[in-house]
């Protein structure tokens, strides 16, 4: 039959003396904060939501496509940090609190005048646009309710609106805002849309592991199999499913709050979105069926978990969340799945569970590589070092050598494939064939994807880290990057103008850093990551007459190119 341990039981114990209400929480959260806009609470991104390499990390809230709303200060505070980035937020303010949180505001357009200077003399100080630090601790102190930016669109931003955190000062983890009275407007009950089988048998999860997709059918919470018919299950199983939330203040798809798996009433996982540390965000890729997304765009979330998968969203799962399907019973398992406001859709489906033989011990055809320890391979030409901490699973690695491409400088090594995720970076070390001669320190190792990794030349092989495994060469970047005028030209006069614009492309190994001089003193030119243009805003220093303007950038391999040209205002 099927095994139930006293662990089960005290994980049971555990999550109802944690879930008194409804929303499953590990504790309850202060509920002083006001809203950070003046608007009806609306967004188009949950906490937590699935994102390409991340769970999102804030609430996104709707400012109805427009910029320039006012943003005020949740709470009493002093802003403790400011940050300008080329993408990401863009222009970002941090406030610490004094009952143990601090807030972020994200994409905003500008800031108030005071915070305004103190950023851009840090920039001026430190001669770049991107800056990132803190201000002295009783420089900038706000009081709730305090206007201080005005939102925007600005970094990495799909369009005009706010994006929101709370974090915890002490541990920087972020946090459920919604868990803190900044509700938005909700009763409808999250979608259910698919669900899957893992056959597992031991054997760790791979893009081999067998599986089935079953379709589901319903409405209003109630959900069921579209056949409606009992699934025959037999050994260990992982199940997963496909479900998002909606609110009722935005058509927008929303990711859901919480999902339990129960086995014959007794819950056996729950992955909940309270809150999480910014270290494991991109263990999605191990949260998600990542060979399903890849291959066909699926949201598959797994309700099981992968034995090097260390993150706060799990606060209960016994074996894993593994079911092993041993008797030759009928059995009951049921989805519970939640958003943050108690909205509650569920799925039962009936498991007819078949006696099996002992599983075979787990054979790799390549080299095991072990989720909890440090892992290195070595070949002709090749090395690859995987960090202790880097695999969710154990992996059974696997490594090709193919032919060389035109253009580059190595063999083409085939570095597993692209349906294992890592955690972080790997280490790779390619030895380049001779014809690389003196170019050596202007090498990079490339893979088939397009990613770039800057490499450095030493012992005789090009090593780097790089993010994803695939197919891996040499290429060598000896072409400074391309300065090109939009609106300036030798002798331009620009009198009518607010901006000198430019833009800067670079063929290979990517734009490392830019600068630009007016009359030989560093002058402040801003990067936009939508339009991809650099641009000088004019200021009251440059007077009427004649001036020379000039901006240098350089690549990842340290080639330089610089564009001069003179003006009239």
């Amino acid at each position: 039959m099927i095994k139930k341990t006293l662990t089960a039981l005290i994980y049971c114990l555990c999550l109802y003396t944690a879930s008194a209400q409804d929303v499953i929480q590990s504790k309850f959260y202060p509920k002083d904060f006001r809203y950070p806009l003046d608007l009806p609470p609306s967004t188009a991104g949950s906490f937590g939501e699935l994102r390409p390499n991340h769970f999102h990390s804030g609430l996104d809230f709707k400012t109805n496509q427009r910029i320039g709303y006012p943003v005020y200060a949740v709470f009493d505070g002093y802003i403790s940090r400011l940050r300008i980035q080329y993408g990401g937020f863009g222009r970002a303010v941090y406030i610490t609190h004094p009952n143990g949180y601090t807030t972020v505001y994200g994409h905003l357009d500008s800031f108030s005048p005071n915070i305004e200077k103190i950023v851009r003399d840090y920039q001026i100080q430190t001669q770049s646009y991107e800056v990132d630090f803190a201000p002295m601790q009783l420089q900038l102190p706000i009081f709730k309710g305090q206007q201080f930016a005005v939102s925007g669109n600005a970094g990495a931003s799909a369009g005009p609106h706010l994006h929101f955190e709370i974090r915890d000062t002490e541990t920087q983890e972020t946090i459920n805002p919604q868990l803190f009275g900044l509700t938005i407007p909700d009763n409808v009950p999250p979608s259910i849309s698919a669900i899957a089988t893992y056959h597992l048998n031991g054997a760790p999860f791979s893009e081999k592991t067998p599986h089935m997709f079953l379709a589901v059918t319903g409405a209003g919470g109630n959900y069921r199999l579209t056949n409606n018919q009992p699934v025959h299950l037999s050994g260990e199983v992982g199940f997963g499913l496909t479900a998002y939330d909606r609110n009722s203040a935005s058509v927008n798809r929303n990711g859901i709050y919480s999902v339990e798996l129960k086995l014959d009433g007794t819950t056996v996982y729950t992955f909940t979105v309270e809150r999480f540390a910014f270290d494991q965000t991109r263990a999605i890729n191990a949260y998600v069926d990542y060979p399903s997304l890849l291959s066909a765009g699926r949201w598959m979330q797994k309700c099981f978990v992968p034995p090097g998968s260390n993150v706060s969203l799990y606060p209960q799962a016994v074996n894993r969340g593994i079911i092993d399907f041993n008797d030759d019973a009928m059995h009951d398992v049921e989805y519970v799945v939640r958003d943050v406001a108690g909205n509650t859709s569920t799925l039962a489906i009936k498991v007819k569970s078949t006696p099996h033989d002992p599983f075979p011990a787990f054979k790799p055809t390549g080299q095991l590589f072990r989720y909890d320890q440090q892992n290195e391979f070595n070949a002709p030409n090749v090395k690859v070092i995987v960090p202790k901490g880097n695999l969710y699973d154990n992996l059974d690695f696997q490594y090709t050598k193919l032919p060389k491409k035109p253009g580059t400088f190595s063999d083409t090594h085939r570095i597993h494939n692209k349906f294992t995720q890592l955690h972080e970076a790997f280490n790779l070390w390619i030895k380049p064939d001779t014809s690389i001669g003196k170019n050596a320190d202007k090498a990079v190792i490339m893979n088939a994807a397009g990613n770039v990794a800057a490499g450095t030349y030493e012992d005789g092989y090009v090593k780097a880290q790089c993010r994803y495994f695939g197919d891996y060469f040499v290429k060598i970047d000896t072409i400074a990057p391309v300065i090109s005028p939009v609106n300036i030209r030798n002798r331009s006069n620009l009198a009518a103008v607010k901006s000198i614009t430019l833009r800067i492309s670079d063929n290979l190994s990517g734009v490392k850093s830019f600068a630009g001089k007016i009359d030989g003193k560093w002058v402040l030119v801003e990067h936009d990551f939508k339009s991809k243009l650099y641009k000088y805003y004019f200021d009251n220093d440059i007077k009427p007459g004649k001036h020379t303007f000039e901006l240098t950038s350089s690549d990842n391999t340290n080639n330089v190119s610089q564009f001069t040209a003179d003006f009239y205002r």
